[in-house]
């Protein structure tokens, strides 16, 4: 199976602007699943709840189409981040198209720093996508620091994380090794490069999208500052054997009597 991911430099708020450079990184690309970045289509550092309202989107909107066109360019099904508007709520959320539409969003559940004031916490469950007999996830950036994110993906029986982000933290790369290992999963975090400073807020972006393996090999790694593609094959059956060696296995040997803790309350 062929799995890739778009590192993409976003102008804030001018859709038609990021549209056009991920058109251009796209000539002659194709792929079995394609990941763009969180929010690639806005940008991120907003400085109020109205801003993010007058970017969002239903799944009908312009992101949605666009993203329907980059499917259809590259044989794929993609999935990218957007602000998804519901009623009066907004949500940072990921979207996965294939040629022919929408085929559902992903609401992040875990809002990082100042979302917390721009967007509603995601209310939608982690979910799996069959996707032509591959099973795919989605969670979006800072929810890889809450382990339980990529775990519950794994029981549901993902064999691919896609993982849009904005990263701004150096932690995350590094630790999507350990996620890939525990869970024996395949992972693609596509990121953003690039600053924006707005507001009281600097952000710059880490860039080094990455691929990485089921038993915790980085595959793929981008420039921390270029935009950038890679595509490169993977064989999804290893990540259906949840065997580390003829004693141990990852799910099978999980003792939940005593994870109770887990699930209580603060």
């Amino acid at each position: 199976m062929k799995i890739g991911y778009i590192q993409t430099s976003p102008l804030f708020g001018d859709k038609k602007y990021n549209f056009e450079e991920i058109e251009k990184l796209i000539t002659g690309v194709k792929a079995d699943l394609l990941v763009l970045p969180e929010l690639f289509a806005t940008g991120y550092n907003f400085v109020s709840n109205k801003e993010a309202i007058s970017l969002a989107e239903s799944q009908d909107g312009e992101t949605a189409q666009f993203l329907i066109n980059v499917a259809r360019s590259t044989e794929s099904i993609v999935i990218g981040g957007f602000i998804e508007k519901e009623g009066e709520k907004v949500y940072n959320a990921a979207m996965m198209v294939s040629n022919n539409g929408v085929i559902g969003s992903y609401r992040k559940i875990h809002l990082y720093y100042k979302e917390n004031l721009w967007f509603s916490p995601g209310d939608k469950p982690l979910k799996i996508y069959d996707i032509n007999g591959v099973k795919v996830g989605i969670m979006i950036c800072f929810d890889w620091i809450f382990p339980e994110t990529a775990r519950i993906l794994g029981l549901l029986g993902a064999d691919i994380i896609a993982h849009p982000s904005n990263l701004v933290l150096p932690f995350c790369q590094k630790a999507m090794i350990t996620r890939c290992l525990e869970n024996r999963v395949f992972a693609i975090t596509s990121n953003r490069i690039g600053e924006e400073k707005r507001g009281e807020d600097h952000f710059k972006f880490t860039g080094k999208s990455q691929i990485t393996s089921y038993n915790g090999d980085i595959l793929s790694s981008a420039p921390e500052d270029k935009n950038y593609v890679d595509i490169i094959d993977v064989d999804i059956q290893q990540a259906r054997d949840k065997k580390l060696n003829e004693f141990n296995d990852l799910f099978e040997n999980r003792r939940v009597e005593f994870y109770k803790t887990l699930v209580k309350s603060k």
